[in-house]
């Protein structure tokens, strides 16, 4: 006998919908629907806009708000100044933008808004999203690096003190290296925040399923997972900040390498 179709998809989270009717539009055979991952883009580019917004006041007392605002860029600046140097004084906008923009899709992600009949979407739990942040910063990495020092930025292949008997290996294995930090920065944010939402998905579906089968599983089984996905919940808005932290800090490392070719 065919095994009975589980009540609670813990993948079904992650599909990604066409929506308003979009889902004939196409340009060149390619479609181009509006989809429910490019409206919480949007809707994760109005928060940050707004949040940002807020912080522009410039008060002589600040308020709230606005304290938040330069508390972030103040803690974005230093971690640029821990890791780049003086130098990293110029890319605070495009950290500050990305830690925020992946925060804050972190974040909306959780949001228990489902009880109210509407469906969150984390777009950070595609690879394909998180890898174009990471091409995106591999290619600014990229372009510093060889503007500011051309050709001698291959230099950063053949580390300071390597014997001249390693030389045809160690530059291949920091090659290697190099090329690999686009895909492990993009894997690192996807896999942490589609493990975390597929654990709470599971989770539900054992409250579901212990309530429906009576008191006593209800009890046994509804109950424990129901506290669990509590405990996990917050240990999420953690893991999302955490993983917005981590990436900002990568990419300030990589930007430092660039900068300074250690």
């Amino acid at each position: 006998m065919a095994a009975e179709q589980a009540k609670v998809d813990p993948m079904h989270q992650f599909s990604i919908e066409p929506l308003f009717g979009t889902d004939h539009w196409s340009i060149a055979g390619y479609n181009i629907a509006f989809t429910n991952s490019a409206l919480w883009m949007a809707i994760t580019t109005v928060v940050l806009l707004v949040f940002v917004q807020g912080g522009l006041k410039r008060q002589l007392v600040p308020g709230r708000w606005q304290m938040a605002v330069e508390s972030m860029t103040g803690f974005i600046d230093n971690l640029l100044a821990a890791n780049i140097g003086p130098a990293g004084k110029k890319y605070v906008p495009y950290i500050f933008s990305l830690f925020m923009f992946i925060l804050f899709a972190n974040v909306l992600g959780l949001l228990p808004i489902g009880l109210i009949g509407l469906h969150p979407f984390t777009f950070t739990s595609h690879f394909s999203v998180t890898g174009v942040l990471a091409v995106m910063t591999f290619a600014i990495v990229l372009v510093v690096g060889f503007w500011r020092h051309g050709f001698h930025f291959f230099s950063l292949f053949v580390p300071h003190g390597t014997p001249l008997w390693l030389m045809w290996l160690i530059p291949v294995i920091e090659l290697i290296s190099f090329l690999v930090r686009p895909f492990s920065l993009a894997l690192r944010l996807f896999v942490a925040m589609m493990a975390g939402h597929v654990l709470l998905k599971v989770l539900s579906g054992f409250v579901i399923a212990g309530t429906n089968s009576g008191l006593l599983w209800g009890t046994v089984v509804g109950i424990p997972s129901f506290a669990l996905m509590v405990a996990i919940s917050a240990l999420e808005i953690l893991v999302a900040a955490i993983q917005a932290y981590v990436f900002a800090l990568l990419t300030s490392l990589y930007l430092n390498d660039a900068e300074n070719l250690h």
